[in-house]
């Protein structure tokens, strides 16, 4: 289906798609803003660079789509799926991303400040240099998750599920990770300084070279952590003895 026919076809059901079937259709680049695409099957469409913001896309199935550099800026995407989507560079800011499988996408540079992933599962998403400023991602699955380099200052992960994830340098300055599941995670370098850790499990993790300045790690679990060059000034429980 090309961009052509589907402006037609969204003309046509003046701007209610929901639970249309587009699978493997050509939306790119087209003008989907505030259009109604609730449960619709969106399964390898291609909507690159399209704008969907402030669409509703809740519980809409978008596995495998191309939606590099698409916008979904404010969008619903509550319950949607998109299972192994491309959305490098994608706008997804303040979007409600609350209960997606986002599991496998490809999130690299894309930006989430502000969206609501609260119990999504994003487990091997890669999210390197993505932005999550100020991201609800409160219980959501991040198992083995890319986000080196990632922006994570002042998110809410409290509860979340970061198993082996890699945050090589990500800044998560101020970010909430109580109660947290962090074991084996990659937080070389990291930017934790005023970080919330209060009970969070980080045991076997790599913290060489990352700043917890500030950082409250009261309760948390530290057994097995490798913390050499890692800088603890101001921290509430920093480690005592040896480096390793």
């Amino acid at each position: 289906m090309t961009t052509q026919a589907s402006v037609k076809i969204f003309n046509r059901f003046s701007g209610r798609l929901s639970d249309a079937d587009l699978s493997s259709a050509n939306l790119s680049w087209a003008d989907l803003s505030g259009v109604d695409l609730a449960g619709a099957n969106l399964i390898n469409a291609d909507l690159t660079g399209s704008n969907l913001a402030g669409a509703n896309l809740s519980g809409a199935n978008l596995a495998c789509a191309k939606l590099v550099g698409a916008s979904f800026a404010g969008a619903n995407l509550a319950q949607a799926c998109l299972h192994y989507a491309d959305l490098d560079g994608a706008d997804l800011s303040g979007a409600d991303l609350s209960g997606a499988d986002l599991s496998g996408s490809n999130l690299v540079r894309a930006n989430l400040a502000y969206a609501n992933l609260a119990g999504a599962n994003l487990s091997r998403a890669c999210m390197n240099f993505a932005d999550l400023t100020g991201a609800n991602l409160a219980r959501a699955n991040l198992e083995r998750a890319k986000l080196s380099r990632a922006k994570l200052v002042g998110a809410n992960l409290a509860g979340a599920n970061l198993a082996q994830a890699c945050l090589h340098y990500a800044d998560a300055d101020g970010a909430d990770l109580s109660g947290a599941n962090l074991p084996w995670v990659n937080l070389d370098g990291a930017n934790l300084a005023r970080a919330k850790l209060v009970g969070a499990n980080l045991a076997g993790a790599n913290l060489a070279r990352a700043c917890l300045h500030f950082a409250d790690l009261d309760g948390a679990d530290l057994s097995g952590v490798t913390f050499v060059g890692a800088s603890f000034v101001g921290a509430d429980r920093a480690p005592s003895g040896p480096a390793r």
